[in-house]
Parts: structure tokens; C-alpha cells; sequence
């Protein structure tokens, strides 16, 4: 009984003493084993996910994250008792950042080409002189508003190239074919007895391909229409010259019987 005694004390002691050794030399962990954790990385667009995994709650990813737990749910519109239905695999959206500009296509060199060599090509120009007889500075009536000549005609280029005097036509227009593009300078000087109804100097510019026609009125003077317009002549025809003369012819005889008569 005594030897019983004794070995159930000893056990006593020893595990006394054990759990005195555990409780003065504390168990240290393995300074050498790491917990790793990998931040999520943003995407393409700027969006920052997490994955759920096993025992994930709200509280452990917004703890995991360094972001509060309403803001975990304001994200991901997680509301009520909706952190208690997290599913493995779920993706969470942490955050957001400017997503990084992507690069664009190279440019490629385009090669310049020679600017095309300016054409220097020719025209043609008409100019007319016209009976303006109303003075409206148009030409109403093609068959009334006739063609007038005797006026001195000038063509003249910017460049000194051309160089055209000569007299207005009654037949019609002065043309002048293969003029080189430029602007032309173009006077009029009327014949005696009219007056001008337009200018009497204007430029125009000829470009290649052109037919420019200029008209220039003139209207008759003040003498010349009162010369024309004279009663004393206006109605003055040979016959009534003819006529005037037998007159005075019949009349000349007749004086001449009459003196014969007398002197019988």
C-alpha cells in the first residue's frame, strides 16, 4: 500500500514539475515561417479585385485590405446580412485607379510629294463698243443698240507682255484669242459727237480657259442730237430738191412769156 502510495506521488510530482517547465520557458513560434499575403494588383481598367477564399469574411478582407468594412460594402453594394453569403471564388472590387494609358500605333513616315507645277494657259477676251441710246449703260435691244466704230480700242497685260490698240468695229466685237493668263488693263476712248455711259478704264482678270466679253456704252452728245434731230433737215429728201427746182424752172418761163406779151 505504502509502494502504491509512493508511485502515485511521484506522478504527482512529475507532472507538477513539467507544467512548471512549460509555464517558466513559453513555447516560442518558428520565427522562421511566414505568412505571405499578395495586395491585389489593379486591372486594365483601373479596377482593384479581390477573390474570396475559405473563412473569408467582411471583416477579415477589410481588415486584410487596410479599408473599413462599409466601404467594402458600399463597393461591392453589399447590404443588410449580405457579408454572410460571401461565395468562394467571388470577386470584390477594393478600389479604383487611373487605368494606364495603352500605346498607341507607331506613326509612319508619309512621304511629301512635289507640288504640282502651276500651268500657265491662255484665254480669250472680247470687247465691244455700243450705241447706249438710252445712256442705262445696257445693252437693251441687240438690233436698236447697234455696234459703234471709229473708238480707239486698248489691251494691255499687268506684265507688259501684250500690248493691243486698234480701232472699235461696227460689225461687232474685237476678239482677242491666246492671251496668257493675267489681269488686263482695258480702255475705251469714243468717237467724236458721243459721250461715255461707263467707265472708260477697267481691269479684268483672265485666267486659262476664259471667255470674257466687256461692253462699253456710248451715248450720242448734245450737238450731234441736235444736229439730228433739226427740223430744217430731218425730212430733207432729192426729190424735194428735184421738185423745188421744176418749181423754179416753171416759174422762170412763165416770167419770160410774160415779158414777151408786153413787149408785142
Amino acid at each position: 500500500m505504502k509502494k502504491q502510495l509512493s508511485l502515485y506521488l511521484a506522478g504527482i510530482l512529475l507532472l507538477s514539475a513539467v507544467f512548471l517547465i512549460r509555464t517558466a520557458f513559453p513555447v516560442f513560434a518558428n520565427p522562421n515561417i511566414q505568412v505571405y499575403y499578395y495586395t491585389p494588383t489593379a486591372q486594365p481598367d483601373g479596377r482593384i479585385l479581390y477573390t474570396v477564399k475559405d473563412n473569408d469574411t467582411c471583416i477579415s478582407i477589410s481588415l486584410l485590405n487596410n479599408i473599413t468594412q462599409d466601404q467594402l460594402q458600399l463597393l461591392n453594394n453589399i447590404e443588410g446580412d449580405g457579408c454572410l453569403f460571401l461565395r468562394v471564388g467571388q470577386e470584390l472590387l477594393l478600389g479604383t485607379v487611373a487605368p494606364e494609358p495603352t500605346a498607341g500605333p507607331l506613326s509612319t513616315a508619309t512621304s511629301i510629294l512635289p507640288s504640282p507645277t502651276p500651268f500657265n494657259g491662255t484665254g480669250e477676251m472680247c470687247v465691244l463698243l455700243f450705241n447706249d441710246i438710252n445712256g442705262n449703260a445696257l445693252i437693251d435691244d441687240e438690233t436698236v443698240e447697234l455696234p459703234l466704230s471709229g473708238g480707239a480700242l486698248s489691251v494691255k497685260d499687268s506684265l507688259g507682255r501684250v500690248s493691243i490698240n486698234e480701232q472699235t468695229k461696227q460689225t461687232g466685237e474685237s476678239c482677242f484669242t491666246d492671251l496668257p493668263e493675267d489681269t488686263y488693263t482695258i480702255s475705251i476712248a469714243v468717237p467724236e459727237g458721243y459721250n461715255a455711259t461707263m467707265q472708260t478704264t477697267i481691269n479684268v482678270l483672265l485666267t486659262a480657259g476664259d471667255i470674257t466679253s466687256v461692253d462699253f456704252g456710248a451715248q450720242i452728245s448734245g450737238a450731234g442730237e441736235a444736229i439730228q434731230n433739226d427740223p430744217t433737215t430731218k425730212n430733207q429728201s432729192p426729190l424735194l430738191g428735184i421738185l423745188g427746182g421744176l418749181v423754179l424752172l416753171f416759174g422762170l418761163g412763165i416770167g419770160i412769156y410774160a415779158l414777151r406779151i408786153q413787149k408785142k
